[in-house]
C-alpha cells in the first residue's frame, strides 16, 4: 500500500510523467512484498520549489508513505533509484532531490483496514 508523491520544479510532458509513474512502480520492489498492484503515484511537475535558497536548477521532493515499516537499507536503495529516474527523466540532479519515508501501520482501502 505505498503512496508516492513527486513534486518537481521540472516542467514535464505526459509521456515523462508516464515514464516516471512505471519507473516508480519498479523501484517500489525493492522493498519486500510491495508491488506495483496496490501502489498509487501522484506527479506534480511545474511546482516552485526552492533548495539552498534559490531556485536555479531542478529540484524534486518525493514523499513516500508505506503501511508497514522497513529498514534503512531498503530506503536506501529504494533512494537511489528515484534519484536516477528523476534524473534521467526530469533532468533533477541527485543532489536536488529529497526522498521523506513515512511508515504507517494503519491504512485503509476498499472499506477495510489493514
Amino acid at each position: 500500500m505505498p503512496f508516492i508523491n513527486v513534486k518537481t520544479s521540472a516542467k514535464l510532458s505526459d509521456e515523462q510523467i508516464g515514464q516516471i509513474v512505471k519507473d516508480m512502480g519498479q523501484a517500489i520492489t525493492v522493498f519486500p512484498g510491495k508491488t506495483e498492484a496496490y501502489l498509487m503515484v501522484n506527479v506534480e511537475p511545474d511546482c516552485k520549489l526552492y533548495f539552498k535558497g534559490n531556485n536555479d536548477g531542478e529540484t524534486a521532493f518525493v514523499d513516500v508513505a508505506i503501511f508497514g515499516s522497513s529498514s534503512k537499507e531498503y530506503c536506501g536503495l529504494f533512494t537511489e533509484k528515484v534519484c536516477d529516474v528523476l534524473e534521467k527523466v526530469a533532468g533533477v540532479p541527485s543532489d536536488r532531490c529529497y526522498v521523506k519515508f513515512e511508515f504507517n501501520t494503519m491504512w485503509g482501502y476498499d472499506r477495510f483496514m489493514f
